[in-house]
């Protein structure tokens, strides 16, 4: 993949990274349109942090070629280092400083200062001034990832890397999180950022989907949702049985049974079933499934079609990559 112009943020080309005999990143290539908001879906050991490490000049590949805002990531480090921002995986500020002591520490850090950048930092600032003087650590959950998206903000970055910022916060300060991202989208910042949740992956404009290192698909979360191609079936086994697990995964194991069954897996409080046999309409694979299940038991279960998310394509693209 070549950088084709000034309209691409990030370009790789045959990225790869190999920790022993571990690869983390296999001849990965991509591009990232500015002022795109742009997610990276996958689960843990996917190769995520390892791409967004080397993208933020913090390590080195062992092949391939990376370019971010036209600068080469290996030969420009210098020069590219402060138009980036980078908020990494794991609560990396000092603990034992305030909100404020952070705050000031990054800002010096880029040669500025909190007064100077208030108006870029002012969304996320002002819901943590009220607590500018108590320590980091002592800081909620919501409020420490908050804290270091404005340390990631505070120099004015033209693009901001967030590894998966959103990991073991609350509902609530998910969604305001979010919203915080779509108002510096929206001011034209190039934002990329990965995820474990496939329901984040929403709100992006593309996605990739990562699995091992390598990429199953690259597009709208919309059109990854739709390549999924076939009928795809929800089975409800009724409130009573909907929270034993025991009973789920006896209806689960039934259905793995039937020598028609592409994919069968649990999807929150339903399970999610796909046939192999594509001739088929998706009235009579719902007729099929309600006879099997009848069969073992779940005569009361409701079976009906549904359509397909990106984890469902995720799932079936991740199946399809291990298949010999």
């Amino acid at each position: 993949m070549t950088d084709t112009g000034r309209d691409q943020a990030v370009v790789t080309d045959g990225l790869t990274k190999r920790f022993g005999g571990t690869v983390a990143l296999d001849n990965v290539s991509f591009a990232i349109a500015r002022a795109e908001l742009f997610g990276f879906v996958g689960p843990d050991g996917g190769g995520k942090t390892t791409l967004f490490r080397i993208l933020a000049t913090l390590m080195l590949p062992d092949n391939g070629r990376a370019r971010v805002l036209g600068r080469d990531v290996v030969s420009d480090v210098w020069v590219l280092r402060p138009r980036i921002g980078y908020m990494p995986g794991r609560f990396s500020l000092y603990p034992d400083l305030s909100v404020e002591e952070n705050l000031r520490f990054f800002a010096s850090v880029f040669g500025t200062s909190i007064g100077q950048e208030r108006a870029q930092i002012a969304p996320i600032y002002s819901q943590l001034e009220p607590f500018k003087d108590r320590r980091a650590a002592a800081l909620s959950g919501g409020m420490k990832q908050k804290l270091a998206l404005c340390c990631a903000l505070v120099h004015r970055p033209e693009i901001l890397f967030l590894d998966e910022p959103t990991t073991g916060v609350d509902a609530v300060s998910r969604r305001e999180f979010w919203e915080l991202l779509a108002q510096f989208k929206a001011s034209g910042m190039t934002i990329v950022v990965s995820t474990p949740y496939m329901d984040e992956a929403n709100r992006c404009d593309r996605v990739a989907l990562v699995q091992r290192g390598a990429l199953l698909a690259v597009d709208a979360p919309k059109r990854i949702a739709e390549s999924f191609g076939r009928p795809l079936v929800a089975i409800s086994l009724g409130e009573a049985r909907a929270g034993h697990g025991g009973e789920q995964y006896r209806a689960l194991s039934a259905l793995r049974a039937l020598p028609q069954t592409l994919s069968v897996y649990p999807f929150g409080e339903t399970l999610h079933y796909a046939d192999a046999r594509k001739d088929l309409t998706a009235n009579a694979i719902v007729s099929d499934v309600k006879a099997a299940l009848e069969k073992n038991g779940f005569a009361g279960a409701r079976v009906e079609q549904t359509p397909p998310t990106v984890e469902d394509t995720f799932m079936a693209r991740m199946s399809a990559a291990s298949t010999p």
